[in-house]
């Protein structure tokens, strides 16, 4: 189950053998997604994707945005953890941690680098990545670009229809409701996520592949994670604004932050974004979507996003979207629009990918951390030792309760 919670990425494990055969004369793509998921070493790869994949590239702002200094602190010696303590700095090191960056009231009070992590190394993001493309979905339905979210998707991209995604409202697949069956049986070579796999190690289209999912639930009723909705509301931006999901990005977010560094989107061979979990930058940089959102959509004195769209994006609004309702996931965590939301009294929020990728938001507490590794036994096996999402936020929470 926790597979299928946030494997996002999961899916290039599925290409590794047929990437030997069909890509020897780029070796080095093949090993990386043929060791993922094995309890190989990635942070010689995670901070370098741009050199094995095809990208589509995000320049940095023509107004970078550097965060101002302030306190520094010292982080927490050990935290707790279902009754354990924790010692803070092996588990930073246990996670193959390359970057942690601490925010509070938009000031930089930590900072480190390990590994191949740096200020200026752009890291991949994993399921981070579908964060930035709801955001995406709310700034086009702003301009009018998609009328609504109560529309079916099939309004915009029609050769969906027939498939589990025919008539399904936009907001349902947006908190991941879309009904659509997903099987992620890795001994299954028919599987989805193999199928998926496939067109990473083969070739092939991102798109096609969206159309071949069939309905298993009722849309709206049950929050079955799927990296294919994200892959949905991607072609969704593609095909109402008429512009690549880098290129709209770059105009609506990327430059209006203020990245202080280039970025890019890992693509297929057709140069359709890995919308699911294929975008790389620095840590700093993804900081800014925390604080983005931290601030209700407003940047700079400029609301990039609508303050109600911040807020509905981080904020569950049906039974089965709450944190430890009955559906799909197996930790106690809700969901909003393409975000986690913690059970908490503080309004917790989250982007979490695989090999533990976070960007964390403590609203209440003005603080926004960023965390990103290469943990080299994530997915070994259905332990919480083979995750440790749940320990990472208890450790941000030490962090924050610090202050």
């Amino acid at each position: 189950m926790k597979k299928l919670l946030l494997g996002g990425a999961a899916l290039l494990l599925a290409a590794g053998a047929a990437g030997y055969v069909f890509f020897g004369s780029d070796i080095d793509r093949a090993t990386t997604v043929a060791t993922l998921f094995t309890g190989e070493e990635q942070y010689q790869n995670f901070h370098r994707m741009d050199d094995m994949f095809p990208v589509n590239r995000l320049p940095a702002s023509d107004r970078p945005y550097d965060f101002p200094d302030g306190d520094k602190i010292t982080l927490p010696a050990t935290f707790t953890y279902k009754g354990d303590t924790v010692d803070t700095e092996k588990f930073i090191e246990l996670t193959d941690t390359g970057a942690l960056l601490v925010l509070r009231d938009g000031k930089v009070i930590y900072e480190n680098y390990w590994l191949t992590g740096g200020r200026d190394e752009q890291w991949l993001s994993m399921s981070v990545a579908k964060s930035f493309i709801s955001t995406l979905v709310g700034i086009a339905v702003e301009e009018g670009h998609i009328e609504s979210i109560e529309q079916p998707v099939t309004a915009y991209l029609p050769d969906l229809e027939g498939s589990a995604y025919d008539g399904v409202r936009i907001k349902d697949i947006l908190q991941m409701s879309s009904g659509a069956a997903w099987n992620e049986d890795y001994s299954d070579p028919d599987s989805d996520i193999n199928r998926f796999g496939r067109i990473f190690a083969l070739g092939g289209s991102l798109n096609d592949f969206m159309a071949t999912l069939e309905r298993e639930r009722e849309p709206g009723t049950y929050n079955h994670y799927n990296s294919t909705d994200t892959q949905v509301l991607g072609a969704l931006v593609v095909a109402a604004t008429g512009r690549s999901i880098a290129d709209y990005m770059t105009e609506k977010l990327w430059q209006p932050l203020g990245a202080e560094s280039d970025a890019f989107w890992l693509t297929d061979d057709e140069g359709m974004e890995m919308a699911f979990g294929g975008f790389n930058a620095t840590a700093r940089d993804y900081a800014k979507l925390g604080e983005l959102f931290r601030k209700g959509g407003e940047w700079r004195g400029e609301q990039l996003v609508p303050a109600d769209w911040a807020k509905a994006a981080v904020t569950p609004d049906a039974p089965h979207l709450l944190p430890e309702a009955e559906n799909g996931i197996p930790f106690p965590l809700g969901y909003g629009y393409q975000w986690w939301v913690l059970d908490s009294t503080e309004g917790e929020f989250s982007g979490i990918g695989v090999y533990n990728q976070f960007v964390y938001v403590n609203p209440a507490k003005d603080v926004t951390i960023v965390k990103l590794s290469a943990f080299s036994d994530y997915a070994k096996d259905l332990e919480q030792t083979s995750y440790r999402e749940e320990e990472t936020f208890e450790m941000f929470r030490a962090i924050v309760d610090s202050l």
